[in-house]
């Protein structure tokens, strides 16, 4: 969790790690949250509620009087009561230039959308979704091969980063309300949506492959029937698939797998 390390490493003192339940992963083990891991790690205290709005869970927070909050990635809704104890806010680290993106999944929704750069924003969280006042944002390219996993990890870093230079001043940083009008939504993925037909278009084909990394992954049909496209390129009007997997398989070259298919 790079805010979290970034965080520890600027000298925060980090009073509790709140992340949400282990839960099974890979063979059904049941597998710790990466955040948990880190906190573990560095020697942090870690609370692990099924929801962020449990009374005891606001009330612990009220108890430890913190100076702000910050959240990153968390995936629930910041209750009224709590967005109200930091001295100076919740701040939360957005992995899009907002008001561009707001929503669960804004990186896969810029490759989606074809930008040609996205960003970090450092906002002060109020009770709408990703509708706070802007603290601070840096934008960087996307690259035209680059997938949503490895650009959420170059976010993650970038993110981390401005975060702690943004905490090092906020005394006084001039919060700016974000446009409304300009705003777009970048609502939950689901499997449907990585259902494709070669009818798309090679360019779309393309952007909602790599958007999908890696989940929920995107299929196209074959003579095999329809196959996890894990990475391909665009030649002319054509989308030629690169690496692919056949359900129960592992990934191989798609030259290999699916032949004249």
């Amino acid at each position: 969790m790079p805010s979290l390390r970034a965080l520890h490493r600027a000298g925060h003192s980090i009073a509790l790690v709140i992340t949400r339940p282990d839960r099974p992963g890979h063979r059904q083990k049941i597998t710790a949250p990466p955040v948990k891991v880190d906190a573990l790690a560095l020697g942090l205290e870690v609370l692990q509620p099924e929801k962020i709005r449990e009374p005891s869970v606001v009330e612990r927070v009220r108890a430890l009087a913190p100076d702000v909050v910050v959240v990153v990635a968390y995936g629930q809704i910041i209750p009224p009561s709590l967005l109200a104890i930091p001295r100076l806010g919740v701040v939360n680290v957005h992995a899009s230039l907002l008001p561009r993106h707001r929503g669960a999944s804004p990186v896969a929704h810029a490759i989606l959308a074809g930008d040609e750069e996205t960003g970090v924003t450092i906002m002060r969280m109020d009770e709408q979704l990703d509708h706070g006042p802007v603290l601070a944002s840096r934008s960087t390219s996307i690259g035209e091969h680059e997938d949503a996993a490895s650009l959420t990890t170059r976010l993650a870093e970038l993110g981390a980063e401005l975060l702690v230079e943004t905490l090092e001043r906020l005394d006084g940083v001039v919060a700016v309300a974000q446009d409304d009008s300009a705003a777009t939504v970048a609502p939950r993925l689901s499997k449907e949506k990585g259902e494709l037909e070669w009818e798309s278009g090679a360019h779309q084909i393309d952007r909602t492959v790599r958007a999908l990394q890696p989940w929920p992954g995107a299929t196209l049909p074959t003579k095999r029937g329809r196959v996890k496209v894990l990475s391909g390129h665009v030649e002319g009007d054509r989308y030629v698939p690169d690496i692919v997997q056949v359900p129960g398989k592992k990934p191989a070259p798609a030259k290999q797998v699916l032949g004249d298919a």
